[in-house]
This record gives C-alpha cells, structure tokens and sequence, in this order.
C-alpha cells in the first residue's frame, strides 16, 4: 500500500474500492511475509473482514463522512488491548489472556472506519530496544532480515515499513516508537505525556508510557494523531485540553523557524551515516531559511541512569499484578507446596530473562536502604532533564530540537548480548519521556553497505505535535527518503 490515508479512505467512501478488499489485500501480505518478517502474533482474518464488511455496510447506508479513515488497514502493538483475540505482550505469562476490553486509541481507529488486522510483535513488556526479547521469536527488519528493526515497537515499525499497512500503533516508554520507525525508514510519533488516552495500555512505567502512531508519512501521522488524540474519562493522566487538529495547517511551513542542535547530539559515538544526516538535515533547514542554534543538554548523559532507575522501579510495581493468580498463567501447585511457591513458578516460568533482570533492579532501587540514594536521586535528575528542554524552547526560542533517534543504524539480530550496549541505543530517546514532551522521528538518509535507513528525531515543547509535524513536512518535501521502500 503506497496512498496515503486520506486517499485509501477517500477510495473507499467513493466506491472505488471495498474496505473488505483492502483488508483482504493486508491480510494477504501479512501472511505472506510472516515467515519472513515474524512482525505479527495474531492475524485476525475473519474478524478484520467481518469489520471490513461492515464498514462498507455503514459507507452503503450514507455513513461514509463518519469514517475519516473508512476501511484503513491497521496493526496494533500487542500491548494495546482489544476485546477479541489475545493480549500477550510477547509474554509466555500472558500467552493466553483474553481482555476484557479495547483500549481508547484503538476504539478510537475502529470508530473512524478503521480495519484491525494485526497484533504486531514487541520485546516482552515492551523492554528492549531490538524486538529480540520477544517471547515469540525476534522481528526482523524489511531492510534486512539479519538485522533488528528497533524496539520495542518493532512489529508495527516493521508491519508499516513492510507496506503491510499503511498505519500501525506503537507505544513509547523511552524510545519505542522513535527507535524502530528510525530503523525502518518510517515516520514515528511520541506525543506529549496526557495527549492520547493510556487505557487499555498494559502499563510497563505509568508516568512514561505514552501511546503513538506509525506511518509512512508525516501526513499520515497527523491524520492518525487527529483520530486517536483527546481527553479520555478512563485515564486520569488524559490532557482536558481540547485536541487542536495537526493536519489543519500541515502543509504550511513554518516561519521564522528556529532549530536547535544539541552539542551532544554531535557525540563521536555515532555512526558515521548519523551524523552525515544530521549534517545534511540542519543544513537543508539552514536552505529553508530556518535559523539553526548549538543547544546544550548537559543530564543528556545522566538520562539512560535516570530512565532505568524511574521506569525499572515503575515496572517493578507494575508487574506484580502478574503472579498468575490475579493476571497470567498459572503454574502447577505440587502437593505441600505454599502460595509463595505458587506466584515464584508462575513467574519464573513466564517472564523473561530481561523483564526479570529489570523487575530485579527495579525492586532493588525502591527497598528500604537505596530508595533515596536511587530513586529520589532519579527523580532529581529527571526534573533537571526537563528544565534543560525547556531553557532550550524559552531562552531560545527554539520550535523544535533537531537531534538523532539512534546513534547508529539497525545491528544484527544476536550482536548485541551485553544489555549494557542495548540500554546506550537509548541515549537520545529517554529524556524526551523523562521530560514528558512529543517528539517524531522521521526518515532522514540511508547508511550503506548495507544499504539501511538513518532517522532523526524532532523534539518540542509540551503540546506541539503540530508544529514539530509541520516542521518535519518541511524536510519531507525537500527529500525522498520516505517514499523510500525495503527491497522486499
């Protein structure tokens, strides 16, 4: 699929094609590529074109002007909950869990015309910035299939990038949709913490975690913003702030444009393909006429010991709902063994290596003895990360913070076995949900040899998603990189 939204749910509303056709198309794509790919862990072939015949019962009776995304094909990250199907969060503990009910955003698609076709896979949780911790086997980038496609949103940033479906959601706790979209050459929205409704979200760190959409285009990111965005009575975190529509003025670039470079966005740790594109995008923006100005973020360092400290002592909280009593799958009792030996199994049994290694550190850091010395210090730290955006945005002046989204592109899947060097993948994601702001990644250059796409990231106060989106339009429109597809 290579029309954008509004032209797929434009085709559709007119008649000329079927939301059941396009949902049989992805359908069709989904499989065949999931050997290949590993990018989906449920594809809901009767369910999608049971919705997909509906849709096009509603559009037959004279709904179609309800539907902004009628019959849009869509993939959801395996943490957001839907009422049919599975719920796993690419856990063996959840393998079977059933919700209840559907998460907000995903409502949110459905009601707009929107056709559900996939749960995409994750790293377990959503802990990992490869898809490799998958409990179900490791997604593989469309560029490729011996690489990683970023975590821990890989399955949708994968799903997209493979022209699977021209939207995908994601969830973003210290990087998770930014990482993958910048290793598979797709646009990745963060939004501001409160702008898009956490509910049905299986929280991995509550004050983090932030739902987002992936597409192949800024355009498409906008509409999907616009449609999923806006107070939620269900999330106490949901901004009351009426949602201000980003596709509105998405063509108008903006001007005067300031854009600031961080001084440790030019780390000498980078790929050299990173920094070349960072380069060539400040230089393009320069071209535009934007005024370009060296920020400096000096907790940059400090963010990655912030972030596992704060999310780690999070997940460690919640994720002892998971005891396979109250949530997940419950071990075997043997006889004269106690309840302690029952919750130990189930999650010894169910949870992987590194969801435990960080439940383990997370408790560590909030026990009696360490909680000031880690936690508090932690949080001490993240206010700082924040003053450090907002002296960039009100003393000056800037729109938006132009900086990398990985310091280099997709590694091979199984290079990286010290979950030290995962963590440092994170050194330009985390202070962005530290700090509570939006920030989009978008396609930016390729390194070669192998040939593999560079993403950059656009970070901007609280609320901004439409300027940051309109800022990236501008460099779209100057570029190819997006229209760009793996070699599939």
């Amino acid at each position: 699929m290579t029309s954008t939204l509004a032209d797929i749910a434009s085709s559709v509303r007119e008649g000329r094609t079927s939301a059941a056709q396009l949902a049989r198309e992805a359908l069709d794509r989904a499989q065949s590529l999931q050997p290949r790919l590993n990018a989906c862990l449920q594809i809901f072939d009767s369910h999608a074109l049971e919705h997909a015949a509906a849709v096009d019962r509603r559009i037959a009776a004279g709904e179609g002007h309800k539907l902004p995304l009628a019959g849009v094909p869509v993939a959801l990250k395996d943490n957001i909950c839907l009422s049919w199907g599975r719920t796993t969060c690419a856990s063996r503990i959840l393998q079977d869990y059933a919700s209840p009910f559907t998460a907000t955003a995903a409502q949110r698609l459905i009601d707009a015309g929107a056709v559900v076709i996939a749960k995409t896979n994750l790293d377990e949780f959503a802990m990992g910035s490869s898809t490799e911790n998958s409990a179900f086997g490791p997604t593989r980038n469309p560029w490729d299939d011996s690489r990683v496609p970023g975590g821990s949103s890989g399955g949708s940033a994968a799903s997209v990038a493979a022209r699977i479906v021209p939207v995908a959601l994601g969830s973003d706790t210290g990087g998770s949709i930014r990482q993958p979209a910048a290793l598979c050459g797709v646009v990745g929205l963060k939004p501001t913490y409160g702008r898009v409704s956490r509910y049905g979200l299986v929280a991995y760190a509550s004050s983090l975690d932030q739902i987002g959409p992936f597409a192949t285009c800024v355009r498409d990111v906008a509409l999907a913003l616009d449609v999923i965005a806006g107070h939620d009575p269900l999330d106490s975190t949901s901004t009351p702030a009426a949602h201000t529509a980003a596709t509105a003025e998405i063509e108008n670039p903006v001007a005067p444009l300031v854009i600031g470079v961080p001084r440790q966005a030019r780390s000498s740790a980078n790929h050299p393909a990173v920094a070349q594109a960072l380069d060539n995008a400040a230089a393009l923006y320069a071209r535009l006429g934007a005024t370009l100005v060296e920020v400096d973020l000096p907790m940059t360092d400090y963010g990655i010991a912030a972030y596992y400290i704060v999310a780690l002592a999070e997940a460690s909280s919640n994720l002892a709902r998971f005891d396979g009593v109250r949530f997940g799958t419950r071990a075997a009792l043997k006889p004269g063994e106690s309840l302690i030996d029952l919750y130990c199994r189930s999650r010894a049994d169910g949870l992987g290596p590194e969801v435990k290694r960080r439940i383990l550190i997370g408790t560590h850091a909030l026990s009696s003895g360490y909680y000031d010395a880690y936690y508090l210090t932690a949080l001490k730290a993240r206010r700082r990360i924040k003053q450090d955006f907002d002296r960039a945005f009100t003393d000056q002046g800037c729109h938006a913070i132009l900086m990398p989204a990985m310091p280099e592109p997709a590694f091979r899947i199984g290079e990286k076995t010290d979950p030290l060097s995962l963590y440092l993948e994170d050194v330009y994601t985390v202070g962005v949900n530290l700090a509570g702001l939006p920030a989009l990644s978008f396609p930016a250059g390729f390194a070669e040899n192998p040939r593999l796409p560079i993403g950059l990231q656009l970070v901007g106060p609280a609320w901004s998603e439409a300027t940051l989106l309109r800022v990236a339009r501008m460099f779209e429109r100057e570029t190819d990189f997006a229209a760009q597809t793996p070699p599939l």
